[in-house]
């Protein structure tokens, strides 16, 4: 806050002497002595541009310095090393550029305010300068966007076979998840069999399905390939999880997808970062209502074992709804019942043998 105060009071403070030599200069032209007051405040006016330069440039990199923890956050996934190394080239390319432009935009101000006795350089063109400031960006950004294409390829290609697949569903306004249960593997969906019960629109009719589970939170295996299958109900989301260097738009109508590798348990981000209340977070990115600032979901990312542990625990989306049960076909009843861990038990009568039951009776006689 203290930051932004002193920069808007820099601005105002340019902007009133710039105010105030441009009311002078005005009332010069008015009186007739517009030529030699002119040439006195190009000198000012060329002056402050140094004077912009020196203190915005200044300004720039001491607040990239201070603040760096602050707006890079530490990464918790393979391929956001890769990401974050394409961004600091990208970063390093471009900031030399910018800074190379300003300096020669703010100097050549001052190098070559007006004089009256000095006479621009009529210069219509020069081909091979021309070839030079086209062709070497072109190279330049056809490389970044290249290795940018590969590292995109990467992540939204098909995942390895040993990926724990988690369903990403977004809707107004909240985030759902759904995981694979014992047979690890998910099950469809048909946006037809969306209903009151139903709000994800699983289909019953695959086994696959029959013992998914909807948790309250997410939870990640640490090192082990994860793939989000994303899609949305109603209108544009878009899941952001910083942490992971994941970002990927929630669109209807258009399933997307994306696979990483968590590298760092919620314990081992906390000790990392010294805050013992750390959490991963997945949230919207995308303005997408009124309650936009709700869809915020809890991540953990648990060692391989807590997080089997912690799968083992769910019961089924059938095991705990009456109503989704009523969705299956007769013909897979018995076994969502067993997947659902709700299958009814038969207690079976012991038969009593004939020699048994004869002996009894004469023991009772006997009493």
């Amino acid at each position: 806050m203290f930051q932004i105060v002193i920069g808007i009071g820099v601005v105002l403070v340019l902007l009133i002497l710039f105010m105030m030599f441009r009311i002078g200069t005005l009332l010069n032209v008015a009186k007739g002595s517009d030529k030699k007051i002119a040439t006195g405040s190009n000198k000012v006016n060329a002056g402050l541009f140094l004077v912009l330069l020196i203190g915005g440039f200044g300004w720039m990199f001491w607040y990239s310095i201070v603040y760096f923890d602050d707006y890079t956050l530490p990464v918790a996934s393979e391929h956001g090393v890769v990401t974050d190394h394409l961004f600091w080239v990208t970063m390093a390319i471009t900031g030399f550029v910018f800074v190379v432009t300003h300096i020669l935009l703010f100097v050549f101000p001052v190098k070559y305010y007006y004089k009256e006795d000095r006479k621009a350089m009529f210069f219509p063109e020069n081909h091979k300068l021309e070839l030079i400031w086209t062709v070497v960006p072109a190279i330049v950004l056809a490389g970044l966007v290249f290795t940018g294409l590969q590292a995109w390829n990467d992540i939204t290609s098909e995942a390895p076979a040993d990926s724990e697949v988690i369903e990403v569903f977004g809707q107004q306004f909240a985030w759902v998840p759904r995981y694979s249960g014992a047979d690890d593997k998910l099950g469809d969906f048909d946006y037809r069999k969306i209903s009151l019960d139903n709000k994800l629109g699983v289909d019953f009719t695959d086994e696959e399905a029959l013992d998914d589970f909807i948790p309250r939170e997410i939870h990640l295996p640490k090192g082990k390939p994860v793939l989000f299958k994303i899609r949305a109900r109603d209108v544009l989301h878009s899941v952001y999880a910083p942490h992971f260097r994941l970002k990927m738009d929630a669109v209807p109508g258009m399933p997307t997808q994306f696979h990483f590798v968590p590298t760092k348990t919620t314990a081992e981000m906390r000790e990392e970062t010294g805050n013992p209340e750390f959490n991963y977070e997945l949230a919207c990115a995308e303005v997408c209502g009124r309650g936009h600032f709700a869809m915020r979901l809890l991540i953990i990312v648990d060692t391989p074992e807590e997080y089997e542990k912690w799968k083992s625990e769910h019961k089924t989306l059938l095991a705990q709804s009456e109503e989704l049960m009523n969705l299956v076909p007769a013909e897979l009843k018995e076994l969502a019942k067993i997947k659902a861990g709700v299958e009814e038990t038969v207690v079976e009568e012991i038969p009593v043998m004939e020699e048994e039951s004869s002996d009894n009776e004469e023991a009772q006689a006997s009493l």
